[in-house]
């Protein structure tokens, strides 16, 4: 076992982060030490390596090493752990629960009220090696790749946003054509949702929603939402909104486009207040409102498994790039381009494989 690993770190409370030499974690009793094998760039790296107004607010530890999704191989266990042994292929569960409040008593320790998430609260997995606690750790089935193995983070948001309740023949209206929107838009089809709506900005990813199975795509600089959703709905609106966007507008019309008695998923994280008009939306209409943060622990994620194990789903057309890990710099440039051009952007610090 080496000594020091290379880790992609942030080091000072500013944009960017550097490419350093540091020590190989040391596990825990209750915890592996995984060779990474795969990690990819998350949404909140990016905000964290630009260092936004949310970053300055929530990262106590500089430095830190960056990133949360993973798929890697057991090399060490710790002296408590029983389940896993070294060889096991793993990937994280981001969000670590305390096991001991309320939340995670009653079995929702995806929402714990003392939650710590990898490479936000501790460091995180752009390296060659991390410590991730044993009751996070989730054994991987071979036949999953780890380009995909990677996602399952990501992707069990849009698992458990889609399906928090059945989608089979409803009418489903997405919001945000980020990866997560992607995701969902791919999980709605294979469920059997009978249409499925994104509304984006981004003509690359549109397309992408389209090869997952999207069949009406809406750009929302150009195109007239409200009417193209109520003409195509016949003046009803969708039976279910999934808002992966949480801005100001996509809040608006997704509460009038929802149909009455129907059900919006609120994923999207607003970037502060936003105002709505709940007796119109919501009350006089019946509608159900489901918060997600995360994935059920671990619910979600053995439906993620068997939909990739299974080869129920295809998400390859989202996860768009691969790079080695010491090309992190060009894939957070990926992240950030306008107009986005990218879905998932994978790091590989063993280099990419061929």
């Amino acid at each position: 076992m080496p000594e020091k690993m290379k880790a992609v770190v942030k080091t000072k409370k500013a944009p960017g982060a550097e490419m350093l030499e540091v020590e190989v974690p040391k596990i825990k009793p209750n915890e592996v030490l995984i060779k990474i094998i795969a990690t990819s760039i998350c949404g909140t790296d990016v905000h964290i390596y630009e260092w936004d107004p949310w970053s300055q607010g929530r990262i106590k530890n500089i430095p830190q090493i960056l990133g949360h999704e993973c798929a890697g191989e057991i090399v060490e266990v710790g002296a408590n752990v029983t389940r896993l042994k070294v060889g096991d292929y793993i990937s994280a569960e981001t969000h670590i629960p305390c096991n001991n409040c309320i939340q995670c008593l009653t079995g929702q320790q995806h929402i714990c009220g003392n939650l710590k998430i990898l490479g936000v609260d501790c460091d995180g997995v752009f390296a060659e090696y991390a410590a991730i606690p044993d009751d996070v750790a989730w054994l991987n089935d071979r036949a999953i790749a780890p380009e995909f193995a990677c996602v399952q983070e990501p992707l069990g948001n849009a698992v458990y946003c889609t399906l928090v309740e059945p989608v089979t023949g409803k009418t489903v209206l997405i919001f945000g054509d980020g990866p997560t929107g992607l995701f969902s838009a791919a999980v709605a089809s294979v469920a059997g949702a009978a249409r499925i709506y994104l509304v984006g900005r981004h003509p690359v990813r549109m397309e992408i929603a389209r090869k997952v199975g999207a069949d009406v795509l809406i750009n929302d600089k150009t195109d007239d939402v409200e009417k193209i959703v109520m003409e195509d709905t016949e003046g009803v609106g969708v039976d279910i909104v999934l808002d992966m966007a949480g801005t100001q507008r996509a809040i608006d019309l997704g509460f009038k486009l929802v149909r009455k008695g129907g059900r919006y998923s609120a994923f999207g994280v607003a970037s502060g207040p936003v105002n709505w008009d709940l007796n119109n939306g919501v009350v006089f209409k019946g509608a159900t409102i489901f918060g997600i943060n995360g994935r059920l622990m671990f619910d979600t994620w053995f439906k993620v498994k068997n939909l990739l194990r299974y080869k129920k789903l295809d998400i390859s057309p989202i996860v768009t790039h691969k790079l080695s890990l010491e090309e992190y710099e060009k894939g957070f440039e990926l992240m950030m381009k306008r107009p986005k051009i990218s879905g998932k952007v994978v790091l590989f610090p063993g280099g990419v494989p061929a």
